[in-house]
């Protein structure tokens, strides 16, 4: 990849000098669903030499080689040694866990960007690293019910939006590395501080995968005596309980590191539930009907969100 070039006149004559840097290697911490999406993207950009994969679980590492996710499995320090990206894409305990080792173990020019799934806790793990301007806290929202390596694949992220968090705290050559990489990926970037992250995803993504789940939960708890629930569930049902099918060991940590938001969203979505029984049990049809036709709402918020990932990019 040309990098640069300088002129150095001797004479009347100009002799140009091509400087080509070394194309190096990208590793991806954890290859499930996100990191084995993102390393399929990023083996078809031809921006890396090889797709270094690091993965704790051995049959996912087995799997990611035998999918082409992945050109190599490796330890964190060897992963490392000779990448000039590190994604993490690990659940988001782990990341704030071994985001400052990452720091520390990653080449001087690297750029290392995380994927989870909440931003403030993650912010705060490297916010006083000496390398912090190395860190770009991202969180590409994009995802399916499916999770480990067989779930990975290309076109994931397109027309997907991606936040970065605390951009002012990162280099701005690994802050327009990222951007680049995620563009690349067909996904557009915006920008905002990790708590209205945090609150904000919250209510549009942590509040429906506890709804889900819950849901899920209670059929489950009826069909132990009702035979026939399983032959009678139909399409509605399979949409609205699709995410209880998502793994319970990245999502736990989520709810954890949001708990104070979630929580405050649960509270506000049981309040709605506790109206819509009352005006049930007291036969109040009318009510039942304005509560749903305000929900109805939701497709303009629906259409409004569409839009803007096919149309807006905030700048930091």
């Amino acid at each position: 990849m040309e990098a640069g070039k300088t002129a150095a006149k001797r004479g009347s004559a100009a002799k140009i000098i091509t400087i080509k840097r070394k194309k190096m290697d990208a590793a991806i911490i954890g290859l499930g669903l996100i990191g084995g999406s993102m390393a399929l993207e990023l083996r078809h950009t031809h921006r890396y030499k090889r797709i270094i994969g690091v993965e704790a679980n051995a049959d996912h590492a087995r799997l990611a080689l035998e999918l082409g996710l992945a050109d190599e499995v490796l330890p964190l320090a060897e992963a490392l040694r000779n990448s000039s990206l590190v994604v993490l894409a690990v659940p988001v305990n782990v990341i704030a866990q071994i985001v400052s080792q990452v720091l520390d173990l990653a080449g001087t020019h690297a750029v290392v960007i995380d994927t989870g799934s909440t931003k403030a806790a993650i912010c705060k793990a490297a916010a006083t690293h000496s390398r912090r301007g190395r860190f770009v806290a991202a969180h590409p929202i994009a995802g399916t019910e499916n999770y480990g390596p067989r779930a990975a694949f290309r076109g994931l992220f397109q027309n997907k939006i991606n936040i970065v968090c605390e951009s002012e705290k990162t280099d701005d050559d690994a802050l327009q590395t990222a951007v680049e990489i995620f563009g690349q990926l067909g996904m557009r970037t915006v920008f905002m501080p990790p708590d209205e992250h945090d609150r904000h995803l919250a209510y549009v993504s942590h509040l429906s995968h506890v709804s889900s789940f819950l849901l899920g939960q209670t059929v489950l708890d009826i069909e132990q005596n009702e035979k026939h629930i399983a032959m009678l569930a139909g399409s509605g049902f399979a949409s609205t309980v699709r995410l209880a099918k998502s793994s319970p060991a990245m999502w736990a940590p989520i709810f954890e590191q949001n708990r104070e938001y979630l929580s405050q969203a649960l509270q506000e979505y049981i309040i709605h539930l506790q109206r819509f029984q009352y005006h049930l049990m007291k036969g109040n049809t009318a009510e039942l009907f304005n509560i749903m036709r305000q929900a109805n709402e939701i497709r303009r918020v629906l259409n409004g969100i569409s839009e803007t990932a096919t149309s807006k990019t905030l700048t930091p």
